[in-house]
């Protein structure tokens, strides 16, 4: 069964006179990827400080496993590991000298749990070489080791795939899947790669100048309101005789808006009887980038 671990009810927060979120309210269970998306300068980076008390709260409040993360900070961010930009890492160490570090700062990290997590992220054939001969994909990993090592059960990521090569990017996406599954973390991401998230992301919450629009199973967010349905047929220029309102793809492919399903069989009756042959019919699912711009009036992601 999920169980809520963070809670963002009603934040604000305003520097001098502007205000800079306005009841920003989200909320991620154990096992969620939560997808937060956003033009540049919506309020992303600044909501994730909020959460882990880097910047003051003008108003709202932000629990965490129960504790509010201003009146019980120690509690409330125990059990709680996140990247914000880049991970800070030691170039001149070796990958698993950087994690004896971390461990260091912890009161329960054994040796077996620096182990298991060197697994968890892949990298045992690579731990013992210095930082600075990874790849931007493999410090990222690293970065997430580090900040799993004290098994918290949030993990918040800031931008984590910035920069990464289509390899990396599909590491830190398998990594994100089995911390989600195996360890039933609830990980919150920040992102402008629309088309990776949608992969892997369970949930998505969208933000625009400061405010919450949608927040959403992604599958709901990427139906298409316009109710499009595709057919593959034979002869679109004939098809687009009978019915004028057809929008053509392809030779062989059109779409037709429809108020609901039940005008499908119609369609498809005429269609037969003006002897025009039928090879598919599916409902349109738009992609997470189409949904964020039509939510945002067309404002673009990066």
């Amino acid at each position: 069964m999920s169980e809520l671990i963070l809670k963002c009810e009603k934040l604000n927060k305003n520097l001098g006179k502007k205000q800079i979120l306005k009841d920003v309210s989200i909320e991620v269970e154990s096992g969620d990827i939560l997808g937060f998306i956003g033009p540049n300068g919506a309020g992303k980076t600044t909501t994730i400080k909020l959460i882990l008390g880097l910047q003051s709260i003008t108003s709202g409040k932000v629990e965490i496993n129960g504790y509010d993360i201003t009146k019980n900070f120690t509690k409330a961010i125990e059990k709680v590991g996140a990247i914000v930009e880049n991970p800070d890492l030691y170039m001149y160490m070796s990958g698993y000298d950087n994690l004896k570090l971390i461990a260091n700062l912890y009161n329960n990290v054994s040796k077996e749990r620096i182990d298991e997590v060197i697994k968890l992220v892949k990298l045992e054939n690579r731990i013992k070489d210095k930082v600075s001969k990874y790849s931007l994909g493999m410090r990222q990993r690293l970065g997430i080791a580090q900040a799993i090592l004290h098994r918290p059960n949030l993990l918040i990521l800031d931008e984590p795939t910035n920069g990464l090569d289509p390899e990396g990017i599909k590491e830190i996406r398998e990594l994100l899947k089995r911390l989600a599954t195996k360890e039933n973390m609830a990980v919150l991401i920040s992102s402008h790669n629309l088309s990776e998230l949608e992969t892997f992301c369970n949930k998505v919450c969208i933000i625009k100048n400061g405010q919450i629009m949608e927040t959403s199973k992604i599958e709901d967010v990427k139906k298409d309101n316009t109710n499009e349905i595709l057919f593959i047929v034979d002869d679109t220029y004939e098809s687009k005789k009978i019915l004028p309102n057809i929008n053509v793809i392809e030779d062989n492919k059109f779409k037709i808006q429809i108020k609901s399903n039940e005008e499908i069989p119609g369609i498809v009756k005429t269609l037969v009887e003006n002897n025009i042959k039928i090879y598919g019919i599916r409902e349109e699912e738009i992609s997470l980038e189409e949904a964020f711009l039509k939510r945002t009036g067309g404002n673009v992601i990066d």
